[in-house]
């Protein structure tokens, strides 16, 4: 029977005490003892604990004896934290009943908060809201449940008020999951469709799926198939978070759990799959399955080249547990033997780049960050180029979509105008601006993905005193008039540093790109040009001058002719030099890509 199991999952914004509620939750139920508590129990990761963001979700079953004497088994699913694992919090919602929406007394609500809000009543949930940190002396908790209550309708006096630091009214949360969110449909005897909400990798077990089990059964014993791979498999174990992994014989509809596949990848076991019985397969999946497309493309170097199998041995075990993480060998003129890696966004770039240099202690090199091209040839094919090197001759194309995304940003009214600013220097397009609070405004916009990936949210952020927070989906691709802007060396055309821009852009960018090379690049002892080429033309260029040896000092007196002779063969040879030089890039004139600064 399925009266007494309720599923939920804890929706917020970044660090609005997501993890620490989980935590009260578990010592209240006496699921983890105090001897092995510590903070943020679920996040297992250092980089979790230390950014303060829950990077992958995670499940664990607590048992609770309510008000009314019955004995509840209630199942937290705990979603990732931030807009780049939009897609998990999507498959996590999926799988529970109700969700436990966080709000921070003395911020209020912020983007993430409703776009998680509106995917969680997409889904069919039962939205409870909390306002946690009461008991911080800047909390507004009776301003914020009035703004929580215009958002979604509840009383005000209905909001649970709690602090999960203290522990304080935490009790008063499990009371209304268990009064408030509806038990899971009873459907054991249906075929089973169980969806797989998200899946890490066991060097023991194989991958391991995170399961909730919509429809029907299932027993260790049972074959098993995926629908999105058709591969079947036995299960190695299945079993339950208790908060550790704890197997078990069988689980029922509305239960959640794991399974242990064997497999050797993540991508035989991919999130938002429905796993079937072989023997009497379901007749459709569940809905909502996609696999997820990387945004955000950059190159990975190692800094020392010796360290090219360790890297790319690095990538592959990242990738066992990140089946969104890709990733291919490319070559650079520049900077020899790496990989073109694709990310969810800047933040997963990030989180990336600092478990290989933590976790395989590997000096990596990352070049500026690009996103993915359509491109339409004058022969009718489209082309989807993710590396500026790749564009196809400027001769054969018909036209470039770059990717627009849909950003909400909200906003103390204040800063209406310093964000206003940014966003039309950026490109992007006003579409409409509403008031989910006094003193608040949501602004919604239409910008291209290329302009907010290097440097938009700190601007945002600094522009705003730290008060605005952003959200953004994927809109389309459209049409504009983009071209390659390409910066020579002495002549030779550094792939590293080439982007792809807007034509409006191409000259400022070019020139600022110059100004800043011209300044990092070191001397030689003869002249080198950079240049920067775009539309076919060169459009900016700064020469480094040359470090001069003074040949003429062993001179003193003597015949004009003798000081002539020596020049000219001091001129001959920089000639030779110049034709067989090779000019070292440092590696600050990669990161200058990315940190031009705005004008």
């Amino acid at each position: 029977m399925t009266d007494h199991i309720r599923n939920f999952c804890i929706i917020a914004h970044v660090d609005h005490g997501k993890s620490t509620l989980a935590d009260r939750l578990l010592q209240l139920t006496g699921t983890i003892s105090e001897r092995d508590m510590s903070a943020q129990i679920l996040d297992t990761m250092d980089l979790e604990r230390e950014k303060g963001v829950t990077i992958k979700a995670s499940a664990v079953r607590m048992y609770y004896t309510a008000n009314d004497a019955n004995k509840y088994e209630i199942n937290l699913i705990d979603t990732p934290g931030h807009v780049d694992f939009g897609y998990e919090v999507s498959r996590a919602l999926k799988a529970c009943e109700g969700a436990v929406l966080v709000v921070d007394a003395t911020q209020g609500i912020e983007a993430q908060t409703l776009a998680n809000l509106y995917q969680a009543l997409e889904a069919d949930l039962t939205i409870i809201p909390v306002i946690n940190k009461i008991d911080l002396p800047s909390a507004r908790p009776d301003e914020v449940a009035e703004d929580i209550s215009s958002l979604i309708g509840t009383p005000a006096d209905e909001v649970i008020r709690i602090s999960a630091k203290d522990g304080l009214n935490v009790e008063q949360v499990l009371e209304a999951i268990v009064q408030r969110v509806p038990p899971p449909r009873d459907a054991d005897s249906v075929p089973l469709r169980a969806l797989i909400f998200d899946s890490h990798y066991d060097s023991y077990k194989g991958v391991i799926a995170y399961i909730r089990v919509i429809e029907g059964s299932l027993k260790s014993t049972d074959v098993l198939r995926m629908f999105a791979t058709k591969v079947d498999m036995r299960p190695v174990e299945i079993g339950i978070f208790a908060p550790g992994m704890k197997p078990v014989q069988a689980l029922g509809s509305g239960e959640v759990g794991y399974i242990a596949t064997g497999f050797k990848t993540v991508h035989e076991c991919r999130v938002g799959d429905t796993i079937t019985r072989a023997a009497e397969p379901a007749s459709e999946p569940l809905p909502g399955y996609r696999t997820p497309k990387p945004m955000v493309f950059a190159g990975i170097y190692p800094v020392e080249a010796d360290d090219y199998t360790d890297l790319r041995e690095s990538l592959d075990k990242l990738q066992l547990n990140d089946a969104s993480l890709t990733f291919a060998p490319e070559t650079s003129q520049a900077l020899g033997f790496g990989f073109r890696a694709g990310f969810l966004g800047l933040f997963h770039m990030e989180i990336i780049q600092e478990r290989i240099e933590r976790e395989y202690l590997l000096d990596v090199l990352f070049t500026a960050p690009s996103v993915e091209y359509e491109v339409a040839t004058l022969t009718g094919e489209v082309v989807t180029v993710d590396s500026p090197a790749e564009l196809p001759d400027p001769g054969t194309i018909a036209e470039i979509r770059e990717p627009w995304m849909n950003i909400e940003i909200i906003t103390p009214t204040d800063y209406y105008g310093p964000i206003m600013d940014l966003v039309t220097k950026r490109r992007g397009i006003f579409k409409q601006q509403e008031y989910p609070a006094p003193h608040r405004v949501q602004l919604d916009f239409e910008i291209p993905l290329s302009e907010i990936i290097i440097d938009f949210f700190d601007l945002l952020k600094s522009r705003t005193k730290g008060y605005a927070s952003l959200d953004y989906q994927f809109l389309e691709y459209r049409a504009d008039t983009l071209q390659k802007l390409e910066i020579l060396v002495n002549g030779d055309p550094v792939d590293a540093l080439a982007a792809i821009v807007h034509e409006k852009d191409a000259y400022h960018k070019g020139q600022r790109l110059i100004t800043k090379l011209k300044e990092l690049i070191p001397r030689q002892l003869y002249d080198v040009a950079i240049q920067a080429a775009s539309g076919g033309r060169i459009i900016s260029r700064a020469n480094v001058k040359a470090t001069r040896k003074d040949v003429l000092a062993k001179c003193y007196g003597g015949d004009i002719s003798r000081k002539k002779k020596l020049l000219e063969k001091q001129k001959r040879g920089k000639k030779r030099l110049k034709m067989v030089g090779n000019v070292e890039i440092p590696q600050d004139a990669f990161m200058a890509v990315l940190k031009l600064d705005e004008e």
